[in-house]
C-alpha cells in the first residue's frame, strides 16, 4: 500500500468528496412518500421548477394514483396496470419492471437497497432497487375498500356500497429497519425490512389506507373507524387515539384517508368529516379545529416554518393555515377537487387537481406561479370542463347511484387527473396521473 503523505492526503480529499457527494444526494433524493417518514412534504432541490418545460413522459399500461419515489437518478412508482416500474430519472427509460396480482395504488420507499410497496393484491413486495428482483413479500388479510350503506347519498340508502372515492393504499414508512404500512383487513403492520417477518400489527376498527408517520418513536395513523391512533414504533402498543366526527346524515362522510404529518409536537391531518385537525403528539388532545364547511380533506398536508398547507376535495379549495394557531393565512380557490398532497421547494408549493393540472403556488401569498396541463386534460376538456374552466359535474355523473358514481369518476379520471402527489428533486417536478403517464417536468 502507497503511504507517502501526498497519495494519502489525496485519498482522504477523495473521499471526504465522495461523502460529501453522497450526503447531498441523499438530502435532495425522494425517498417515500411525503420525502420523509414524519411527512413533512418537503423537499431540497437546489433549483425551482418552472413548469414551462417537458423532459420526458412515460406511459404505463392504466391510470396511476401512486407518487414517485426518486433515489440514486431512478424514479420508483406504482400503477393501476399492476407493475411497479424503475425509470430512469433523466430520460424517462425503463430500467426494470415488476408485476404484482394487484393495482399498485401505493407510493413506493426506498431504503437499504430495497424497494418496498404495497399492491392491491394484498402483499407488501420488498423489490432489489437496481434489479427489480423480488427479495420478500408479506400477505396481509387481504385488501379492500371502504364500505357503507347508500356511500355518499347514493341510492338506494340501505345498500352495502364499496366507496369508489377510496382510491389510494397505504404507502410504507421505513425507519430503522421497519417498514410500516396500513391495510384494508384494518391492521396497521410492522415487518422487519430484512428479512419480511412480522414484528407486530395493531387491529384499527375499519380500512387503513392512511400512510404512517413516525416521529420520535411513535407512528401515526388514521383509519375510516374516525380514529387518528399513536403507536409505539418498537412494539404496536397504543399511547392514545383521538375520535373526529361522525356523519349525522346519510352520506357516510367519516374516516381518515389523509396521512398525517408531524411538527413541532403536533401532527396534522385532514378528515372526510369535514374538518381539518391538530392535535397534541404527546398527549392527543385537540390543538385546534379548522371546519372546511363540508369539504373533505384526502391530501396529507405539509408543513415548513410554521405553516400548515393542504387542498381540499369538496368546496374545491387550497388552504394555508398558521400551524400553532389554526388562522387563515390564505384560502384560494381550485376549479376542481383535488386528493394531491402537497410539495414545497424553494418557497413554492406544488400540488395536483382533478382536472388535470398540476399547480405551482407561492408559498407565502397564494399567488398561482405557473400551471402544467397533463394529455388526458388536453383530450379531454371539451367533454367535461364548463365555460368557466370547472368540472361539470352534472356531465360526469349520470345519475345518483353506485354505478353512476364509478361512471363519473371513471370520466373525472379521462382528464388526466393528478390524485399522485408530486416530487421535486434537482429543479425537477415527478408526478403521476390517471391518463396513464409519468411526468417530469422542469
Amino acid at each position: 500500500m502507497d503511504t507517502t503523505p501526498g497519495t494519502a492526503l489525496a485519498r482522504l480529499l477523495a473521499a471526504v468528496v465522495c461523502f460529501c457527494s453522497l450526503a447531498s444526494e441523499t438530502r435532495a433524493d425522494a425517498l417515500a412518500f411525503r420525502g420523509d417518514p414524519a411527512h413533512s412534504g418537503i423537499y431540497a432541490s437546489d433549483k425551482l421548477p418552472a413548469l414551462d418545460r417537458l423532459a420526458w413522459k412515460f406511459k404505463t399500461g392504466a391510470k396511476v394514483v401512486s407518487s414517485p419515489a426518486v433515489s440514486g437518478g431512478t424514479v420508483y412508482v406504482g400503477s393501476a396496470d399492476r407493475i411497479v416500474y424503475a425509470l430512469n430519472a433523466a430520460d424517462g427509460s425503463v430500467r426494470w419492471q415488476y408485476k404484482t396480482a394487484g393495482a399498485v395504488n401505493s407510493s413506493p420507499a426506498v431504503a437499504a437497497d430495497t424497494v418496498f410497496v404495497a399492491s392491491a393484491d394484498g402483499n407488501l413486495y420488498a423489490l432489489g432497487a437496481s434489479d427489480g428482483k423480488l427479495r420478500w413479500k408479506f400477505a396481509s388479510a387481504g385488501e379492500r375498500r371502504f364500505t357503507a350503506p347508500g356511500i355518499h347519498g347514493a341510492t338506494p340508502h340501505t345498500e352495502l356500497m364499496p366507496d369508489p372515492f377510496d382510491v389510494f393504499l397505504s404507502s410504507p414508512t421505513v425507519v430503522a429497519g421497519i417498514v410500516y404500512f396500513g391495510s384494508g383487513d384494518h391492521h396497521v403492520y410492522a415487518i422487519d425490512a430484512g428479512s419480511g417477518t412480522l414484528r407486530w400489527k395493531f387491529e384499527t376498527g375499519n380500512v387503513v389506507h392512511a400512510s404512517p408517520a413516525v416521529a420520535d418513536g411513535v407512528v401515526y395513523i388514521g383509519s375510516w373507524d374516525r380514529n387518528l391512533y399513536a403507536l409505539t414504533a418498537a412494539t404496536g402498543a397504543l399511547i392514545w387515539k383521538f375520535q373526529t366526527g361522525d356523519d349525522t346524515e346519510i352520506y357516510n362522510q367519516v374516516g381518515i384517508a389523509s396521512s398525517a404529518a408531524v411538527a413541532a409536537g403536533t401532527v396534522f391531518f385532514g378528515c372526510r368529516d369535514g374538518h381539518f385537525y391538530a392535535v397534541d403528539a404527546k398527549t392527543g388532545a385537540r390543538k385546534w379545529v379548522h371546519d372546511n364547511r363540508k369539504g373533505w380533506v384526502i391530501a396529507s398536508p405539509a408543513v415548513e416554518r410554521g405553516v400548515v398547507y393542504f387542498p381540499t376535495s369538496d368546496g374545491e379549495r387550497f388552504k394555508a393555515l398558521d400551524a400553532e394557531s389554526g388562522a387563515t393565512i390564505y384560502d384560494i380557490s381550485n376549479k376542481a377537487v383535488s386528493f394531491s398532497s402537497p410539495a414545497i421547494a424553494q418557497g413554492t408549493v406544488f400540488y395536483g387537481s382533478s382536472d388535470g393540472w398540476l399547480h405551482a403556488v407561492d408559498a407565502s401569498t397564494g399567488r398561482m406561479k405557473a400551471e402544467f396541463q397533463t394529455d388526458g386534460s388536453k383530450a379531454n376538456a371539451a367533454r367535461y370542463i364548463d365555460r368557466d374552466g370547472r368540472i361539470d359535474n352534472a356531465a360526469l355523473y349520470p345519475d345518483f347511484t353506485l354505478d353512476g358514481m364509478i361512471i363519473g369518476l371513471d370520466r373525472m379520471f379521462s382528464l388526466g387527473s393528478v390524485l399522485s402527489s408530486p416530487v421535486v428533486v434537482d429543479g425537477v417536478v415527478y408526478f403521476a396521473s390517471t391518463d396513464g403517464n409519468v411526468y417530469a417536468i422542469r
